[in-house]
């Protein structure tokens, strides 16, 4: 997949993901390489942009002696998403037209 493309899927699906609740970043990972073929040292950074454009939230907590760090989306990142997923779906009814008329052509 595209590289760009990828980084704004991922972007969106970090978000749609904390909609489930706040959620540290290994577990948070965990649930994004299930979709994506990634490596953790590529979703830091994705993390790290959320929070900057106040997308996500963060805050520590300690857990068997460590401190997790745990994102969470703001009222911000809510906004964000829904024009996200409206951008997603005229997206998907071009690419729907395409495979479509690929398919009629074949």
């Amino acid at each position: 997949m595209d590289i760009q493309l990828k980084k704004g899927l991922l972007d969106t699906y970090v978000l749609h993901v904390l909609l489930d609740g706040p959620t540290y970043g290994y577990e948070l990972y965990a649930r994004v390489i299930q979709d994506f073929t990634i490596s953790e040292s590529t979703l830091y950074p994705i993390f790290r942009r959320l929070e900057k454009e106040n997308y996500v939230s963060t805050y520590q907590e300690e857990h068997n002696g460590r401190l997790r760090k745990y994102y969470q989306i703001t009222e911000l990142g809510k906004v964000q998403l829904k024009n996200a997923i409206s951008e997603l779906q005229d997206l998907n009814k071009v690419i729907n037209k395409i495979i479509i008329g690929g398919l009629k052509n074949e």
